[in-house]
């Protein structure tokens, strides 16, 4: 049996908020073993004028605390995002709050944006590469009087470290977050943040991309509105998607009842088909990150396939290890000689018609 092989079931020994923090120590210790694979230039693509070296991303969510950004990328990600980050430190909601369904490859959480805030974020991230390519999530405090203000403040506090920014409102474990996709609130927030961006810029001479994440319980008129919205503004893009508050198509049922956020390989189905909806609406020109139930390079292409620019995991890397980036890294670079691409690009949007067509 494999080192890792051995490390993840003795991680599985351990509840998993307790598993999360030992593969954080591990990551920061150097225990976890770097990728070697060779960077492929077929992988490699421009998207909101950063440049990828792979499309694969480790989601916002794993290091909240912008702990171990560069150890991430050097599994085999591309990219890694930091966060959710509020501006004030906040516990979360009450333990436990994170429940393996392991029959079905799955987590819910409700964990409720715990993190140490911006101050302590930020002094991490200042040390990081500033080529290293890390985004940061940025949210409201669960108090928060004032929440597009939060937000706010997370661009100006992090601009000089972000290579990007993902506005979070698709949380459904801060109560009335998700609320913010509604289509007044969201052009309030996103008039606030993207003027916040442009302030800025305009005095760092340096642009630093916005993005949106979004829900995957949208109905087809929320999609809508998200798209009309998003396209009158100067995003950047969107991250589709976040947790579901569905338990469709779960077969272990020993905790399926627990309020959080479900996400894994069940939301393959529903976030993919939210993201080519959402494709089909904003039309090509507009970024868009997939994540949900991505396990395999297979299901990372098929994301792309369905009109994703570049993907994201993190779920499925509890049940899979620490070698799932490199190993779907190494997949993609085997899928386009099988079929013989000259950029992982040329598979974008070819099946966006189908997934589309789902039923929500």
């Amino acid at each position: 049996m494999a080192l890792a092989d051995l490390a993840r079931r003795g991680l599985f020994l351990f509840d998993p908020e307790t598993a999360h923090g030992l593969s954080i120590t591990a990551l920061k210790s150097g225990l976890v073993p770097a990728c070697a694979q060779k960077p492929d230039p077929r992988l490699r693509q421009t998207i909101a004028g950063l440049e990828f070296p792979n499309p694969l991303g480790m989601a916002a969510g794993y290091d909240k605390n912008a702990e171990v950004p560069e150890a991430l990328l050097r599994l085999g990600f591309g990219f890694a995002e930091i966060g959710t980050v509020t501006p004030k430190p906040q516990s979360g909601n009450p333990k436990p709050r994170i429940f393996r369904l392991a029959g079905d490859e799955a987590v819910i959480n409700r964990l409720g944006f715990n993190n140490e805030g911006h101050a302590a974020a930020l002094e991490r991230l200042k040390s990081c590469d500033r080529n290293a390519l890390v985004g940061v999530n940025i949210g409201a405090n669960k108090d928060s009087e004032d929440r597009i203000a939060d937000y706010v403040a997370g661009i100006s506090t992090f601009y000089d470290v972000a290579r990007y920014f993902t506005a979070n409102i698709s949380s459904p474990n801060t109560p009335g977050l998700r609320d913010l996709q509604a289509r007044e609130s969201l052009a309030a927030l996103l008039s606030a943040v993207l003027a916040a961006r442009a302030e800025q810029a305009a005095q760092s001479g340096r642009r630093v991309p916005v993005f949106l994440k979004i829900a995957p319980d949208l109905a087809e008129e929320g999609l809508d509105d998200i798209a009309e919205v998003s396209l009158a503004h100067d995003l950047d893009g969107l991250i589709v998607s976040n947790t579901t508050l569905s338990r469709d198509g779960l077969s272990d049922r020993t905790h399926a009842n627990e309020a959080g956020g479900l996400s894994g390989k069940p939301l393959f189905a529903r976030s993919t088909a939210v993201l080519a909806k959402m494709r089909k609406r904003v039309g090509e020109a507009l970024p868009i990150i997939g994540v949900g139930g991505v396990n395999s390079a297979e299901t990372a292409a098929e994301k792309i396939r369905a009109g994703a620019d570049l993907v994201q995991l993190y779920s499925c890397m509890v049940y899979a290890g620490p070698g799932l980036p490199a190993s779907i890294v190494k997949g993609l670079s085997a899928l386009c000689d099988r079929e013989r691409l000259a950029s992982i690009r040329d598979l974008r949007g070819t099946r966006t018609h189908y997934w589309a067509a789902q039923n929500l």
